[in-house]
């Protein structure tokens, strides 16, 4: 199976420029493409793992990949799906954000290593030398005005109105393709359903800007599929936000709950979608989902394999150990790493007194409504200190109750944690 077909049974085309002669393309070359990803923020977020592992993928079929961080673009601002114009961003704000978005690239792709290394570029080391005169003649001169308002990145926003900035965003995009094409002999643009607009543009200013010449252009465009989930709802959003790469913004943890969380109805496809699995395993792992599904065997294969990619296999299992521990209620084996990830989003009290009541700590965390409250919660067996029952009333914490000086673990019946903190 040629990379194409790969591709085309995980789903993973949109849409393809000349499919026929693309696949002639990669099976008699050592093709070189690249993808873009301008630096909007301070990480990128899941969404963006499909092109970053396509370009794995075109790796492993002993390709060329290029991840072209937008360091010039992304002052700009892409006009694709959006309804509103984008705040612009101050250059060392944006410097900022390329250099940790190719650092989380890099994580997955092994920059500069291998026979056929992925390499990095940034198009601000070309949009930003160039000047007005330049832009407007060797590029601007190439596009008619009714060729740019005719992409759907431009004509979805004349209502709502778009500036010239913006407007000018798929030459500058196409500019960047042209690069490449010329210092890398790169002959394949890939990026997400959104880019084909712009994608389709850099190959028109390739081939116009070489028209005089006597050798026939070949370039290529091909783009990935939307992701959408099977309840409608985002993918990459939960109730807390966007599931980012960035282990600060999203833990480990948390990144290895929402795979494990994943709908039945989509396991199988993010399988196909995002991991290196081959399709005979993925098949088994289907046949899996319908004679047992309460084992999860499918799921918990996407959370391993997710986790490891973005993250670390140490990183897989410290998730792992946490959610055990969180299932069993066996806190104590946490070390206070384990807890930040854990805990995050439970609710905090910081507990001045470091041998503070046990009844005095329900009340002032709130974990209990009133004192009287408290006593009967403790005396029911409601109350658990790092996963262990306390049934007495005059109970006060001890050191021993401090995970690493840090942090106690206090749960409320089944489900109720608080995380306590001491100054």
């Amino acid at each position: 199976m040629n990379i194409l077909q790969d591709l085309e049974t995980r789903g993973l085309i949109n849409q393809v420029t000349d499919r026929k002669g693309l696949e002639k393309h990669l099976s008699e070359n050592e093709v070189t493409l690249y993808c873009g990803f301008d630096p909007t923020g301070d990480s990128l977020h899941i969404g963006h793992l499909v092109p970053i592992t396509m370009l794995k993928r075109f790796q492993k079929a002993g390709h060329k990949p290029i991840a072209l961080i937008g360091g010039g673009t992304g002052m700009i601002g892409d006009p694709s799906g959006r309804n509103t114009e984008r705040s612009l961003n101050e250059s060392e704000v944006v410097k900022g954000y390329s250099e940790k978005i190719k650092q989380q690239i890099a994580r997955i792709l092994d920059f500069d290593k291998g026979e056929n290394p992925v390499v990095s570029r940034n198009n601000h080391d070309w949009l930003s030398s160039m000047t007005v005169i330049d832009f407007l003649r060797d590029a601007g001169k190439h596009f008619g005005i009714n060729y740019m308002l005719s992409k759907e990145s431009v004509s979805a926003r004349i209502e709502q109105g778009i500036s010239y900035t913006e407007f000018s965003y798929m030459i500058l995009q196409s500019l960047d393709y042209m690069k490449l094409n010329e210092e890398e002999d790169c002959t394949l643009q890939i990026g997400g359903s959104d880019q084909w607009g712009n994608i389709t543009a850099g190959m028109e200013l390739i081939r116009r800007s070489r028209e005089n010449e006597n050798d026939e252009v070949n370039v290529f465009g091909l783009t990935v599929p939307l992701i959408t989930k099977a309840d409608g709802t985002k993918f990459g959003k939960t109730a807390g936000g966007a599931i980012w790469l960035d282990p600060e913004k999203t833990s480990p943890y948390e990144f290895y709950q929402f795979w494990l969380n994943t709908d039945d109805r989509d396991v199988i496809k993010f399988l196909r979608y995002f991991t290196f699995i081959a399709e005979e395993e993925i098949a088994e792992l289907e046949d899996e989902i319908k004679t047992q599904p309460e084992k999860r065997v499918a799921h918990k294969r996407l959370a391993e394999e997710m986790t490891i990619l973005v993250h670390s296999e140490a990183a897989l299992k410290q998730a792992q150990k946490i959610s055990a521990s969180l299932f069993s209620g066996d806190i104590k084996q946490l070390t206070a790493s384990d807890i930040k990830q854990g805990f995050k989003d439970v609710p905090t009290y910081n507990a001045e007194n470091k041998e503070i009541g046990l009844v005095d700590l329900l009340v002032g965390a709130k974990i209990s409504s009133s004192k009287r409250q408290a006593r009967e919660d403790i005396s029911n067996g409601a109350i658990y200190i790092n996963g262990e029952r306390e049934q007495d009333v005059n109970y006060h914490l001890q050191a021993d109750d401090r995970i690493e000086e840090t942090f106690t673990v206090i749960r409320r019946g089944k489900k109720k944690y608080f995380l306590i903190t001491f100054a």
